[in-house]
């Protein structure tokens, strides 16, 4: 795995040896987390496993997770100076090198209304990048009408790899073939996982990133100051959002996002989806599931619900 060394960096010393003696692949490595006084469970393979340990006349038992690694783990994160990243700790998570997401839990302390910082952290998620070059090949052909690539938006139960596949169309339509300005609203680094400011994964020499910034202040601040003509978020279904998403479409922009669901009438239920849905706020539905694997495509339908191809 080409970022193994990202995430073997920040892993405190006992867990590294621990993955070397149960011969963990990286490549199959989804999510770790650690919680304090806990078994260490691992996402691995689509499936969550705990970790285990051997003891000499004890045979093999799950490893718990200490205060002392939990410290050993945030200095590693850190690089060993937490005031450092204070600010981006009050959103609850850090983006790390090589784009790996890590989750974050502990006491909040609030001051007029706004989250000051997070101390005593008992609990993380990391979450490991994977990038899935091409997933969106069968499909991308379909979201096009003639020559103009048409309002989209992914429909998926949660995990079923819809951040995934937004990042590869980004990919795709970004790139030197279709020669499209993307911008890119990546409230929760999550698309781009970008660090210092420069995208980690792959997207399109034609991409432009607003990280960290809410999506609907995001996608104003875009218009207004990079032209793009295709605008991704991840996410979206607050009213802020979509009168943003409108305003994007009267300023000729094109919409790619994803919304949590598990089919297309299950939005429509949403009072202020069904109303821009019926304004034809979309043109193009990507509808997945993950009754097989993680990013599995059911179907993709128009804007009134007819299907386009049956995948």
């Amino acid at each position: 795995m080409q970022n193994k060394e990202e995430i073997v960096r920040i892993l405190p010393i006992s867990i590294r040896k621990l993955f070397d003696e149960n011969e963990i692949q990286y490549e199959y490595l989804q999510e770790i987390r650690f919680r304090v006084g806990q078994p260490v469970l691992l996402q691995y393979k689509n499936q969550e496993f705990p970790l285990k340990e051997k003891k000499e006349g004890k045979g093999i038992s799950t490893y718990f997770f200490s205060k002392e690694e939990m410290k050993e783990t945030m200095e590693y994160i850190s690089n060993f100076s937490m005031y450092a990243f204070e600010n981006e700790m009050r959103q609850g998570f850090l983006t790390i090198q090589g784009g790996h997401r890590i989750g974050i839990a502990g006491k909040v302390f609030v001051e007029q209304g706004r989250v000051k910082r997070i101390t005593n952290i008992g609990m993380l998620n990391i979450r490991i990048a994977h990038e899935v070059i091409g997933c969106s090949k069968n499909i991308i052909e379909y979201l096009w009408e003639k020559d103009n690539f048409c309002h989209t938006l992914i429909i998926s139960p949660p995990g079923g790899g819809k951040t995934t596949l937004l990042r590869d169309i980004i990919r795709e339509i970004a790139g030197d073939r279709s020669r499209l300005t993307v911008g890119v609203v990546d409230e929760r680094s999550e698309i781009a996982a970008s660090y210092m400011g420069i995208p980690q994964n792959q997207l399109g020499s034609r991409c432009d990133v607003m990280d960290g910034c809410p999506k609907a202040e995001g996608l104003l601040m875009l218009l207004r100051s990079m032209a793009p003509d295709v605008i991704a978020l991840d996410e979206i279904g607050g009213e802020e959002d979509l009168a943003a998403l409108q305003q994007g479409r009267n300023c000729g922009c094109k919409i790619l996002a994803t919304i949590h669901g598990n089919s297309l009438e299950e939005i429509k239920k949403k009072p202020q989806m069904r109303e821009f849905m019926d304004n034809q706020g979309f043109e193009r539905y990507v509808i997945l599931g993950n009754r097989l694997q993680t990013g599995t495509i059911r179907e993709i339908l128009d804007h009134a619900g007819k299907k386009v191809v049956q995948v």
